[in-house]
């Protein structure tokens, strides 16, 4: 598993992906995507800010709601570059290699 925090490709590059990808065409509905873990020998993490002004909340609330294999985790008080807030990575890290959901 890679993980790539912003600070690695820089906050605007992070920020011009991430909008490229919100508001971009896709190839494909992400609401077909089917569960890559069907046997639990992985699992998807969302994590996300509730005053994130860039990706709306509403609209991951509801993917997390209709793509039940989602494992989804709301940071109260937290906008789009969760990231940098003092925590959240150790956080988000500690979560995934735990295991526990």
């Amino acid at each position: 598993m890679m993980i790539l925090h912003p600070k690695q490709q820089g906050e605007y590059e992070s920020l011009h992906v991430d909008l490229n990808i919100g508001f971009g065409k896709w190839d494909f509905d992400p609401m077909d995507i089917e569960n890559p873990f069907p046997n639990n020998e992985g699992s998807v993490h969302l994590w996300m800010g509730d005053e994130d002004l860039i990706v709306n909340v509403d609209l991951q609330r509801y993917i997390a709601q209709k793509v039940g294999w989602v494992k989804y985790h709301e940071v109260a008080g937290v906008g789009h570059l969760l990231p940098f807030v003092d925590g959240k990575i150790d956080a988000i890290l500690k979560t995934l290699l735990s295991n526990k959901d």
